[in-house]
């Protein structure tokens, strides 16, 4: 049994495209930051790790939509990259001034709507 799993698993990494991975990444950062925002204060450790690795997404989607290689729009790509840039800094508001995460999450879960319904139609 564990080695048909181990087959399956294998498989579908194969077949899985990079809009399959950016989608897992984004809801599983959401996921976390969405838990995490609900214990915020019994455990702020945990929320301001997930801020960090929210932060850590933003980054490397902004990265990627400055690179010249990008075959985005670039009205979309200038879009994505002021989302980065505003989550770096409603992050910081949020450290220093207890503002909600809940924009980070509403972002988030914006560009997962906008991947799914752009993965559907293709």
């Amino acid at each position: 049994m564990s080695q048909n799993l181990a087959h399956h698993n294998y498989s579908n990494a194969q077949t899985r495209s990079v809009k399959d991975a950016e989608i897992d990444v984004i809801l599983e950062t959401t996921r976390r930051l969405r838990r995490a925002n609900q214990m915020r204060a019994e455990n702020f450790p945990d929320f301001a790790s997930a801020l960090r690795d929210n932060c850590k997404l933003w980054i490397v989607l902004s990265a990627d939509v400055a690179s010249t290689g990008n075959a985005l729009p670039e009205s979309l790509r200038a879009r994505i990259f002021y989302l980065g840039e505003f989550t770096q800094e409603h992050t910081r508001k949020i450290l220093s001034n207890k503002l909600s995460a809940d924009p980070l999450i509403d972002i988030n879960l914006s560009v997962l709507r906008g991947l799914t319904n752009k993965k559907d139609s293709q």
